[in-house]
């Protein structure tokens, strides 16, 4: 590596690393835990047994997750940042990128949390209700711990994706990872080398991220008898 190069990469990669911190890590975890508070609602509301003019409400929450995840995440973000304004809404990119990714992680995170209710038998339900167990109780102390098992790895995988994800706020100007990357490449001449360095911090990130995984999937298995 030449001196030159080595300049850049030590000048760079503190940058880079900086905007981590900034930005894409705060944007990654506020997004991925609204998220997943709108998901739970999403799903329950979903698999509730609502009859009558309430039925509008479950297919409210249907076309949400529809529309998002029929459409692309950046069309999303062009749509409430460079869109809503024509009709009098504005936010600040900070607020678009968290409001977008915040729904495009509710609406698929939802599916996989009603899929995890949805396995789980119904015989635990009726035996639960048979020992006098609410429907309340019988959801939250013995169907969702379970369902949290069961979903963890594909929210997790979730999780590591809105990290990489979160690349896209620089299109709505929000100076994240590979925004520095982009502005560093512009004043040095070296994009593989510049693109290079960001693709490496994601590495380290989602390498870290996909280690806790493997322990938080070993942590809530941990009372699952293992097959022979």
């Amino acid at each position: 590596m030449s001196s030159s190069t080595w300049e850049i990469v030590t000048s760079a990669l503190p940058q880079i690393i900086t905007a981590a911190i900034q930005y894409t890590i705060p944007l990654t975890l506020i997004s991925f835990v609204l998220g997943l508070l709108l998901a739970l609602l999403t799903a329950m509301v979903r698999l509730s047994p609502i009859r009558g003019p309430f039925q509008i409400i479950r297919g409210l929450f249907w076309g949400y997750v529809w529309i998002f995840r029929s459409t692309p995440l950046l069309v999303q973000l062009f749509i409430v940042f460079f869109g809503l304004p024509n009709l009098g809404v504005q936010f600040s990119p900070w607020t678009a990128a968290i409001i977008t990714f915040t729904l495009n992680v509710g609406a698929y995170s939802s599916e996989t949390i009603r899929a995890a209710i949805l396995s789980i038998p119904n015989g635990q339900w009726e035996a639960a209700l048979t020992l006098g167990m609410t429907r309340r109780q019988v959801l939250f102390r013995i169907i969702l711990p379970q369902a949290v098992r069961v979903s963890l790895p594909p929210l997790s995988n979730s999780f590591i994706g809105l990290v990489k994800d979160t690349s896209l706020a620089s299109s709505i100007t929000i100076v994240e990872m590979f925004t520095v990357g982009q502005q560093i490449s512009a004043k040095t001449y070296e994009p593989l080398l510049l693109y290079s360095l960001v693709a490496l911090v994601y590495l380290v990130i989602c390498t870290v991220l996909t280690i806790l995984q493997g322990y938080l999937e070993k942590w809530t298995s941990r009372y699952v008898p293992t097959q022979h």
